[in-house]
């Protein structure tokens, strides 16, 4: 059995999640409703941009796991952090003519430096675990102290400015040094690892390898239908609050709510995985958020504390969502020596969740008639918002129960 990992070197490493989702929350949430309101784009042109540079983010993750398992991991992190800051200023200060070339270039930069970062990050710490409790904690360390940036992404904008979008825009210039602190103490304090010599495999074959796992093939999918019920409500949760509930003044705070719930309930997830298994509190906490989310669809203007208890209670779900089944991956990747590519395939399914949900949703809502910041096209609205998402839930949750034994690592 490996040695425990000392607190404070899992601290150091989870530290550099807090700028990794800072940047998330915007790229993943505010993006959309920030060009529709902000610059009046187009809802099926801004959805056909979010959907071709997100895709295309998501093609290019496997080839960054491969190169992950190749290069020193520490280093091409580093190197990739360059491109997501400046990628991620130039997002939120379009210029005021040609926004459609500007927002799909500097979504491109950053995607890139974003995706280079987090799979680096992810197979660094598959190292650093050293076993399955090790990489439990990394895991659950990295997706705690990612929520606490969340959390501040999601305050600051009506901190920083009387406008949602001028704090939106803000938040650009708080993300380089926030990253470079983070950065720095993760990167003097956490050792390389004991390193894996991956095997001599071209990128295609080293993704079939991937694949040829029959514990990770099954888990990919339950990921990718347990994702795409969050992804609708992240990429509609901004549309649903100011036009549903009619509060934009308390998106932030809603979101801040959601995601200090699910950073608050990070070590009981840990603690019910460590007694009954990792699948066991994954299946409980999908079955949580369906229970919470039933009601969404009922709500209507005004309907602000109801939705906050939904906020409340999904996001006690969502720390088990961030922390275990990542945790799993990283022990299937391990187990085949290549974390890398393992963790490449693993955030390609994340990204095309998010493609597919805002590539979609939001062309199908504008032929709908939907209109963001009226009362055309609501029903709609709430359909995707609000029901869709169950589905993918109870999918879920029927194939991790069938597939359990499959994905249980010890």
């Amino acid at each position: 059995m490996a040695a425990t990992l000392p607190l404070p070197r899992v601290l150091a490493y989870g530290l550099l999640g807090m700028p990794l989702a800072f940047a998330a929350l915007p790229l993943y949430v505010h993006v959309p409703g920030f060009y529709a309101f902000a610059t009046g784009m187009d809802l099926a042109l801004l959805g056909g941009i979010l959907l071709a540079t997100r895709l295309l983010d998501a093609l290019v993750d496997p080839w960054l796991g491969w190169l992950a398992d190749r290069v020193p991991r520490r280093s091409m992190l580093v190197l990739a952090l360059l491109p997501f800051a400046a990628g991620f200023v130039a997002l939120l200060n379009p210029p005021e003519t040609q926004v459609a070339v500007w927002l799909a270039g500097s979504l491109a930069l950053t995607y890139l430096g974003f995706s280079a970062a987090s799979v680096a990050y992810q197979a660094w710490g598959a190292d650093v675990g050293g076993d399955s409790r090790g990489r439990t904690r990394l895991t659950a360390a990295r997706e705690g102290f990612g929520l606490l940036g969340v959390v501040l992404a999601a305050a600051l904008p009506g901190w920083l400015a009387a406008s949602p979008v001028q704090g939106t825009a803000a938040l650009a210039w708080v993300l380089p040094p926030l990253l470079a602190i983070a950065a720095l103490a993760a990167l003097a304090c956490v050792g390389a690892g004991p390193g894996r010599v991956a095997p001599a495999l071209a990128p295609l074959t080293s993704l079939r390898r991937v694949l040829a796992d029959p514990g990770f093939r099954r888990l990919l999918l339950v990921f990718v239908a347990n994702g795409l019920a969050a992804a609708l409500p992240a990429t509609l949760f901004l549309f649903f609050v100011a036009d549903v509930l009619r509060a934009p003044a308390a998106s932030g705070a809603l979101l801040a709510l959601y995601f200090v719930a699910g950073a608050a309930s990070l070590p009981f997830w840990v603690a019910l995985a460590a007694r009954r298994g990792r699948v066991v509190a994954w299946l409980l906490a999908i079955g949580l958020a369906t229970l919470a989310f039933a009601g969404a669809g009922l709500l209507g203007p005004g309907d602000v504390l109801p939705f906050a208890a939904i906020c409340l209670l999904s996001g006690l779900a969502l720390g088990a969502d961030l922390a275990l089944p990542a945790a799993i991956a990283a022990d299937l990747g391990e187990r085949q020596g290549q974390a890398g590519a393992c963790f490449g395939v693993w955030n390609f399914a994340a990204k095309l969740n998010l493609a597919l949900a805002a590539g979609l949703s939001l062309p199908l809502l504008g032929w709908l008639g939907y209109v963001p910041g009226g009362d055309r096209g609501l029903p709609a609205l709430i359909f995707a918002y609000a029901l869709l998402p169950l589905a993918g839930k109870a999918l879920a949750a029927f194939l991790l129960w069938r597939w359990r034994h499959f994905l249980e690592v010890r």
